[in-house]
């Protein structure tokens, strides 16, 4: 289950041990309002320590970061960027002399 379904899931089910324990305790509605939202908010907090916990300790765990084979594709990266780099450069060079060529055609014409 997903962290935050469980959220979710324990949120509602405060809500309603909220709204039971509410109407047992409370003898006017003030009282069960205040009831269901102090237990609500209690299993949201509560449900939300349980999850940062959980993330802490299995999650950050179960994998390894295979930090050299991620070097050598980055690597191979640069590279690829910077034969584009050099790619574009050379075509802005010659569209800059296309453009040059083209404007003194035009002052010739006029």
């Amino acid at each position: 289950m997903l962290g935050e379904n469980f959220v979710y899931f324990f949120t509602v089910q405060g809500f309603f041990v909220g709204i039971v324990f509410g109407i047992l305790k409370s003898f006017d509605a003030e009282g069960l309002f205040v009831y269901t939202f102090f237990i609500t908010a209690f299993f949201y907090l509560f449900s939300h320590i349980i999850v940062a916990f959980y993330y802490r300790t299995t999650v950050g765990k179960m994998y390894f970061f295979p930090k050299e084979s991620h070097e050598k594709e980055l690597d191979l990266f640069l590279i690829e960027i910077n034969k584009r780099e050099k790619l574009i450069d050379s075509a802005i060079k010659i569209t800059d002399a296309a453009i040059k060529t083209n404007a003194m055609d035009i002052e010739k014409i006029l």
